[in-house]
């Protein structure tokens, strides 16, 4: 039996223009529904299972932005900018430096190509600039494309760096720095912070289905390299149901046993925006909850369901987030607070969410610094020092996390409105990340060039 929840709007996914939606429940199962009076009705599932539903939701009071970029002329999300419609500052700003790749994905958010001219040193500059006109101190991520292409990145780095920047992350595949180690000892040199490093699983035939092409070992490759390097890598695998699902529990392995040069696993369900397979389903559709319970699942209890909690910095439909302590003896511990579904806390400020999230990141993410007792962690089952235990929490914390992108099909702008992680277009304007990406079934943008 079908019940309503809440009312709000979406897009058309075949003319992107502006309709009701609502949610509407199932059983332990919430679709998206919403109808366009020209291409009729769209019926999208946004979460199925455990957690429920409903106690995974957190309300907000929203962020008031000092600067605007574009005036609410036609509404959100037309005159994003940020426009004054938006209620959330920015955690994460990315600049995509380069729109050419070495892969060529069957599966790419941002549908890169091979060839296109690299946007100049000045031109980033500028976006940097953007940036903190907007008045957020936050974190950067240089993207594209494969940014590694570029000579300069270093630089580029380097400039993030002086103009106050303290995290910059560069988001690869990876090959040049498993080849390179003089190419990635630059970008340590200039100040890079963290490696996000596409890694969609422990078998090749993922990366055939996935990326064209196996890479497994050049994946492996890189984590060697940048072990050697001190640098703090996150695993960013993009999850496909009947594809690669089954390699949560392998992943997060690999993760356990590379730490401490593997600080997180980002895992990002796929949307259906860029270049991605067609005629897929709902059937290959994973939603948060169903990723909960996998991870669960296929690492029997070690990152336990309770584990994880709805995000404080975006929509609590877009997020999890838990962390976790790693004992040298296998064991893993969690340092989560347990979600407690009946438990419905006061609104807490967007802002303090943000700020909370910018810092966990910078600090989580990067490579751990040496031991300043200059004490060996302990091999025993004997009692831990208080140099140790502080120790061992800088050296062996791991973050486990997902982000679930929209995409034409389940746009919800109550999410838009509350995003964090913005593109800079080249224009300089900051757009959140789905918006940026967004292409409807024959291939329509609305911001992405």
């Amino acid at each position: 039996m079908s019940t309503e929840s809440s009312h709000g709007q979406s897009l058309c996914p075949h003319c992107l223009a502006l309709i009701p939606a609502r949610y509407e429940h199932e059983g332990d199962q919430v679709f998206q529904v919403k109808q366009c009076p020209e291409h009729g009705v769209f019926r999208t599932v946004v979460w199925r299972g455990e957690p429920a539903f409903a106690s995974w939701r957190r309300p907000k009071i929203p962020a008031q932005l000092t600067y605007h970029a574009a005036p609410a002329e036609r509404g959100c999300p037309f005159d994003c900018g940020l426009c004054p419609e938006h209620r959330q500052r920015t955690c994460t700003a990315i600049l995509e430096v380069t729109q050419r790749c070495d892969l060529g994905c069957p599966v790419c958010y941002a549908d890169s190509c091979g060839q296109g001219e690299d946007p100049s040193l000045e031109q980033v500059e500028s976006w940097y600039r953007a940036v903190l006109q907007s008045g957020s101190g936050c974190n950067i991520q240089l993207s594209g494309g494969e940014p590694t292409l570029r000579d300069d990145l270093p630089q580029l780095v380097v400039l993030g760096r002086e103009l106050g920047f303290g995290f910059v992350q560069v988001n690869t595949n990876g090959l040049r720095l498993g080849r390179e180690p003089d190419y990635l000892h630059a970008l340590t040199q200039a100040g890079m912070a963290s490696i996000f490093l596409q890694f969609d699983g422990v078998e090749d035939r993922v990366y055939e289905k996935l990326r064209g092409r196996a890479l497994l070992a050049d994946k492996l490759r890189v984590l060697d390299a940048c072990a050697r390097a001190g640098v703090g890598v996150v695993l960013v695998p993009t999850l496909v149901p009947g594809v690669n699902l089954d390699q949560v529990g392998p992943i997060l392995d690999l993760a356990q046993e590379r730490s401490p040069t593997v600080r997180g696993v980002h895992f990002q369900p796929m949307s259906r925006f860029g270049r991605f397979p067609s005629g897929l389903g709902d059937d290959q559709r994973l939603t948060l909850p169903e990723l909960i319970q996998a991870i669960d699942q296929q690492t029997s209890g070690r990152f336990p369901a309770e584990s994880f909690r709805p995000p404080g910095c975006e929509n609590s439909l877009c997020s999890f987030q838990g962390n976790f302590l790693l004992h040298n003896d296998g064991r893993v511990q969690s340092l989560s607070q347990a979600h407690d579904p009946a438990c419905c806390p006061a609104p807490e400020p967007a802002e303090q969410g943000a700020l909370r999230t910018i810092a966990r990141v910078s600090r989580n993410w990067a490579a751990p610094t040496p031991s300043a007792c200059g004490c060996d962690a302990p091999k025993g089952d004997g009692p831990l020092s208080l140099d140790q235990f502080i120790d061992m929490a800088k050296q062996g914390t791991l973050s486990v996390s997902a982000m679930a992108f929209q995409d034409a099909w389940n746009l919800d702008l109550d999410r838009v409105r509350d995003c964090c992680i913005h593109v800079v277009s080249p224009q300089g304007k900051l757009i959140p990340f789905c918006l940026y990406n967004l292409t409807s079934s024959s291939g329509e943008r609305l911001y992405r060039p």
